[in-house]
């Protein structure tokens, strides 16, 4: 399997620890090595994988090929700019499909934690098989152990497993829901949380493209041999509209297969997806770095340079850096991207 790792997106609800030219997927967040290094790491202990490529944006070219270990620098390649997640990953199908449109080629998200290697490596396996038998796009889904509203979901069919087990045809993507409809979900039993990883012969996801984006598609088979000869494809791209893969295509598609892992995933996708993930002491109290909480519950403080405390105060998530600092409620902490989107519009870019 030919591993393609997402790596270009901007981390904005993780500000204001990460920033635009050092993104999350770049951060030490949860040890000594980046998320991406860790991701990397990762897929070489998978024995399905024979080749690892990461898609980027161009200004954080230099620090990959500089930072990261384990990936050939010609395998790192420059989307000219940000798209969403069609036509990066169907750049690289097209890429892939002029030497053997029957290569499986798996997607990836740089940033996301997995724990449970060996249940990890099994979902990876199915889907591996299960996109090699057919005609078929496959997914892999996280069973939810809780009803969350920062995730999107896929609901699939129970009676419809296939060969292998955990293994399920798709129903429906639902977009990231409120608390009500998010435990709905939950509680019907056939939801499982969309963690962006995706199987597929590149053939057979060229020929989807082709029915369900057919104007991407015809792009993108202009941009394959370019890629191939190291040549500009920039006014080609210029040409792409925007779009995910989830919306543009598995949505339309009946095609869906969706393997149910039961590892422990989590995207670290906010403040609240780091609180989730580390220890707390016995009042729920998180501090990284210098801090103190007083009379206060259910905190969490990220300051390395600067003593920070927080004094009757609950669920509060506290960030400092050297030149900004963030006070946000837990509860809103997905908000914080729309305040980097306010920063950015403000003209405070050397903020973001």
């Amino acid at each position: 399997m030919k591993c393609v790792i997402l790596a270009g997106g901007s981390g904005t609800r993780f500000w204001p620890y990460s920033r635009y030219n050092r993104p999350k997927q770049l951060l030490n967040i949860l040890g000594e090595k980046s998320m991406l290094q860790m991701t990397i790491d990762r897929f070489k202990k998978v024995k399905k994988v024979t080749d690892i490529y990461i898609v980027t944006r161009k200004d954080l070219y230099n620090t990959i090929i500089k930072e990261v270990e384990g990936v050939d620098k010609d395998k790192v390649i420059v989307e000219p700019s940000g798209k969403n997640t069609a036509p990066a990953i169907g750049m690289m199908a097209s890429y892939f499909a002029l030497e053997d449109p029957d290569s499986i080629m798996g997607v990836f998200p740089a940033d996301h934690l997995i724990v449970g290697h060996q249940k990890y490596e099994k979902a990876i396996s199915t889907a591996y098989h299960l996109a090699n038998k057919g005609e078929n796009l496959v997914t892999i889904g996280i069973k939810p152990n809780y009803a969350s509203t920062a995730y999107g979901y896929i609901q699939y069919d129970e009676k419809g497993e296939q060969d292998h087990i955990d293994a399920y045809h798709v129903k429906t993507f639902a977009e990231k829901p409120h608390q009500k409809l998010a435990e709905r979900f939950v509680a019907s039993g056939d939801f499982v949380w969309n963690a962006g990883m995706f199987f597929w012969k590149v053939g057979t996801f060229m020929n989807s493209l082709k029915t369900h984006m057919p104007d991407l598609a015809e792009i993108l088979i202009k941009i394959g041999p370019k890629i191939h000869s190291r040549k500009s494809f920039s006014n080609l791209w210029e040409m792409i509209e925007p779009e995910s893969i989830d919306y543009g295509l598995l949505e339309k598609a009946d095609n869906i297969y969706v393997v149910c892992g039961d590892f422990d995933w989590n995207d670290i996708g906010s403040w609240n997806a780091l609180y989730d993930v580390l220890n707390s002491d016995k009042n729920g109290n998180i501090i990284r770095g210098s801090g103190k909480v007083m009379n206060g519950n259910n905190n969490l403080i990220h300051s390395k340079d600067r003593f920070t405390a927080i004094l009757g105060l609950d669920d509060i998530v506290v960030v400092n850096t050297d030149d900004a600092t963030l006070v946000v409620p837990r509860e809103k902490v997905e908000e914080v991207k729309n305040l980097v989107e306010f920063l950015k519009t403000n003209g405070q870019e050397e903020l973001i």
